[in-house]
């Protein structure tokens, strides 16, 4: 599995200076790594894929990873990498006047209204029907942001008063199931890019979720995802939902915090929205006594399932006490609330806009979000240490272990290389390519030629 972060950017400027577009700014925070290898499109050394993406926003794709805390470790790495970039650029700036401060936003929607996404994706099985597994997963990812949306105060448009909704892509995506990405952006995209030996994998590719600040709203995200998905390869008994118009209904659902939107069924009968996620929880926690100790640990999952059940008791009840430290949309929700009962305001006043992003921007110690976690207000899953380790460490016990191990001999030996998910090229004096289709393989003979080959040529 691997999580795909675009981050929103943006620079202040001195009140006499002509401000930067977008795109100069994503230039200048790219200059380093467009300087070192030519380039705007790299894989780091801990196996992770940096880049540029449309619409001038940086993108982090982490490696491969088996385990839900090994996956949320290199998440929040590739947030010590971009930020690293926009400390550089944020110098080079106020060194010539033109800005005083760059910002990084892990969030999903602009000011503008544009949007920009957090793809997940997870590897599953080739016999199993896509279109068919999706269909059966749309129930489960358009309540899903009722326990992890990241929240957003949605501004006022036409007779339409502002309001806080749960979700910032709920807006966003068009179609239920489809072959685009951006065209229509489907809740999950059916495309055939598996980055692994097509004969026995796919890749699902889930494009609504949002990105999530807190860490157990990320672990509940993803965690919950891969139990739904290991239920549905093993042919557990999960309850089944085939359901009309998700699209309307999952945007009708962010915009009530109660769980209690109707949900319609294909048969015309309803369904609160929220009981969807407690049946679904429920099966969860029953295949834990079945599920094999494998991948992420049986002792993390009862983590998730934990938290699931309390956060979907938390909506039921609307007693958030037991998950306020917890999930993002609360966290935040709860922070806004603060500043509404202070400003005696509406939603749509500008300064709930300012906190409402200002949660997401990831500089420690300037993001709203960093602040509340110095001061003990959210929980953690994992550790700083933990974080900085993959921000310099591939993934020990996948396919990235092996990209790790190729770039930095590449670095070593200043080799001329050519990586991407399942090829490793050392172009110079003569080619020399392997190609890793088992993304589950750690270790593989056939890396150490190529590792001789460049050690053997060094400064050639």
């Amino acid at each position: 599995m691997g999580i795909e972060t675009e981050y929103g950017l943006f620079s202040s400027s001195p009140a006499d200076r002509r401000g930067l577009d977008p795109d100069e700014l994503a230039r200048k925070l790219f200059r380093p790594v467009v300087e070192k290898y030519s380039s705007s499109n790299i894989f780091t050394h801990n196996s992770s894929r940096l880049y540029l993406d449309v619409g001038s926003h940086p993108e982090v794709a982490t490696a491969e990873c088996d385990s839900l805390t090994q996956l949320l470790n290199h998440e929040r790495a590739g947030d010590l990498v971009v930020d690293e970039l926009a400390r550089a650029t944020e110098d080079e700036l106020v060194a010539s006047g033109e800005a005083s401060a760059v910002y990084l936003f892990k969030n999903n929607v602009d000011s503008a209204g544009n949007s920009y996404g957090c793809h997940e994706n997870y590897l599953v099985s080739r016999h199993l029907v896509l279109k068919e597994l999706s269909t059966a997963l749309l129930p489960f990812f358009i309540t899903r942001q009722l326990i992890c949306g990241a929240g957003r105060i949605k501004p006022t448009a036409g007779q339409s008063p502002a309001q806080f909704v749960l979700s910032q892509r709920a807006d966003q995506v068009w179609e239920g199931i489809s072959s685009a990405t951006t065209r229509s952006r489907p809740i999950i995209n059916t495309r055939d890019e598996p980055h692994g030996d097509s004969s026995r994998f796919r890749r699902m590719h889930v494009i609504v979720g949002d990105s999530n600040m807190a860490e157990p709203t990320f672990a509940l995200k993803v965690g919950s995802a891969l139990l739904m998905l290991e239920m549905l390869e093993a042919g557990f008994d999960v309850p089944s939902f085939a359901i009309a118009e998700p699209i309307a209904q999952m945007r009708a659902i962010a915009g009530d915090q109660t769980g209690q939107t109707p949900l319609t069924l294909a048969d015309g009968s309803t369904i609160p929205a929220i009981e969807v996620q407690r049946q679904l929880a429920s099966a969860a926690a029953r295949w834990l006594d079945e599920r094999p100790d494998a991948g992420t640990p049986n002792s993390e999952m009862r983590r998730v399932v934990d938290l699931w059940g309390r956060t979907v008791t938390a909506v039921e009840t609307q007693d958030f006490s037991q998950v306020d430290q917890e999930i993002d949309w609360v966290i935040k929700k709860k922070l806004l609330d603060s500043f509404r009962a202070k400003l005696d305001c509406d939603w749509s006043h500008p300064k709930l806009a300012q906190v409402d992003l200002t949660y997401h921007d990831i500089r420690s110690g300037r993001g709203l979000y960093s602040v509340l976690s110095r001061r003990g207000l959210v929980r953690r899953w994992t550790t700083d240490e933990a974080i900085a380790a993959a921000r310099e460490q591939a993934p020990a016990t996948t396919r990235a272990a092996l990209r790790g191990k190729f770039l930095t001999a590449a670095r070593q030996t200043g080799a001329n290389v050519t990586v991407d998910w399942t090829k490793l090229k050392v172009n110079r004096p003569e080619p020399r390519v392997e190609q890793f289709l088992d993304p589950f393989v750690a270790d593989d003979a056939r890396l150490q030629p190529l590792l001789d080959y460049m050690q053997e040529n060094q400064g050639h």
